[in-house]
């Protein structure tokens, strides 16, 4: 997706933007463009661009070889460009270049990883909402008895928010097979295996089998190894044959697999991960606590944020809490008060147009206009908003601030998903790194653009 936002974000910057554009449309394998001014198009950069593997000009259509499938995608991010407002496509612009020039060796990998979670973001974001919800209804200073007088509704609430819960190994099963090219029936049955209540009854090497055992990480590892041989099979087996004995085949050798060599792994990988980030947490207090904070937008520019969802995860089905994601939630916070900074000390009048139309979002979590519009490209409003995380987080930390949901919320509405007793404390740790990436940035200062 990066890649293809970058080689969108090229084609339009090099045909002239979307003054330019007179019309846009794809076919197979090309992006066909007719412009206005044949004299604002770069022929020779577009061409060099990674993507394009030729150029070829029929009438007045130029048309950009990108190859079977992406020229469609590669279009259709080219219209989403168009049709956002001009400073948007800048960031747009701003937010695939840093990826594209800050991208770690194992980013890849790890996208892959997360994009069998993304799909579940909703499931999550509304499961999160709702426990916070029960939890408000829960306190009879705020209720006053709400739970005496309707606890059908309270336990209906409930049902509501565990739900994801109880079908998580399934859904990551599933969403697991999509992204590494198996059958996605069998990606659930596998995960349904790992989960099943049956395995309690069974013994194996004189020690009961644990449902559920190693979470999400096993049923990642179980599902790559079900593809995997899937795969294999689908090379050996006649077509005649593939077809039925190809499943069968797969059930039984990955189950069996996964049931004496593949969920224990995984349980022990699930128990280290859990136990290093409480002692971790523990241990470091509010050193570590700046240190996630601090660093956790170079690691979203890296990719390499993407490998910290199944910890997420893991952390809730563990402990029914995410002390990881309020800590990180710091990252983004620091952005405002930074962002505020360079509001009220820039003279440019289209930065502070940018600025107070990304700063409303910025407030309900959705920072990247911010950092990719605003304090990235300036550079040290970047330092310091990482720095007004870092003291966010330290504070987090210490006050051992956590949340019931695992990812897809930040910002002030996660402060409706805290444990009871915790809201106050996330909210000063917001304010804390507000007024901390404000001090930072106004201190270190920056460069005042005049475009």
């Amino acid at each position: 997706m990066d890649k293809t936002t970058t080689l969108a974000a090229s084609l339009l910057q090099g045909i002239g933007g979307e003054a330019n554009i007179q019309k846009l449309e794809n076919c197979m394998t090309r992006v066909r463009v007719e412009v206005r001014d044949e004299q604002q198009l770069a022929l020779a950069a577009l061409r060099q661009l990674e993507g394009v593997k030729g150029y070829v000009k029929q009438g007045n259509q130029h048309q950009f070889i990108v190859g079977p499938g992406a020229a469609a995608k590669v279009t259709d991010a080219m219209r989403g460009l168009l049709s956002a407002p001009p400073a948007d496509q800048e960031i747009a612009r701003n937010k695939a270049q840093a990826k594209e020039k800050y991208a770690a060796p194992m980013s890849e990998a790890l996208r892959k990883l997360a994009n069998v979670f993304i799909p579940l973001i909703p499931a999550f974001i509304a499961s999160g909402l709702i426990t916070g919800i029960v939890n408000i209804l829960k306190r009879p200073d705020i209720a006053d008895d709400f739970a005496i007088h309707y606890p059908n509704v309270l336990a209906l609430l409930g049902l509501f928010g565990s739900a994801v819960f109880a079908i998580m190994n399934i859904l990551v099963g599933v969403n697991a097979a999509r992204v590494f090219g198996g059958s996605l029936a069998l990606g659930g049955v596998m995960a349904g295996i790992l989960s099943s209540p049956v395995l309690a009854q069974i013994t194996l090497f004189g020690e009961a089998l644990q449902p559920g055992r190693g979470g999400v990480i096993a049923v990642l590892l179980v599902v790559a190894l079900m593809c995997m041989v899937e795969r294999q099979l689908r090379r050996w087996l006649p077509e005649s044959l593939e077809l039925i004995v190809n499943p069968l085949l797969t059930t039984v050798v990955t189950a069996s697999l996964a049931i004496i060599i593949v969920q224990p792994l995984g349980g022990a990988i699930s128990d280290a991960i859990i136990h290093g980030v409480n002692l971790a947490l523990e241990a470091g207090g509010m050193l570590v606590g700046a240190l996630m904070a601090g660093f956790f937008l170079p690691l979203v520019l890296s990719g390499l944020h993407q490998g910290l969802v199944p910890i997420h995860v893991e952390l809730v089905q563990a402990h029914g809490a995410n002390p990881l994601l309020p800590i990180l939630a710091m990252a983004g916070v620091g952005q405002i008060g930074a962002a505020v900074a360079v509001l009220l000390k820039t003279r440019n009048p289209r930065l502070k147009k940018v600025i107070k139309g990304a700063l409303p979002v910025g407030l309900l979590g959705i920072g990247e206009p911010l950092i990719f519009g605003v304090t990235l490209p300036l550079g040290k409003p970047f330092i310091g908003a990482c720095l007004g995380g870092a003291v966010g987080g330290a504070l987090i930390s210490v006050w051992k601030v956590a949340t019931v949901i695992t990812f897809g919320i930040s910002g002030l509405p996660l402060a409706l998903t805290m444990v009871p007793g915790k809201v106050v404390l996330y909210l000063a740790g917001y304010l804390a790194a507000v007024v901390a990436g404000f001090i930072f940035t106004w201190i270190l200062g920056f460069h005042d653009p005049e475009e």
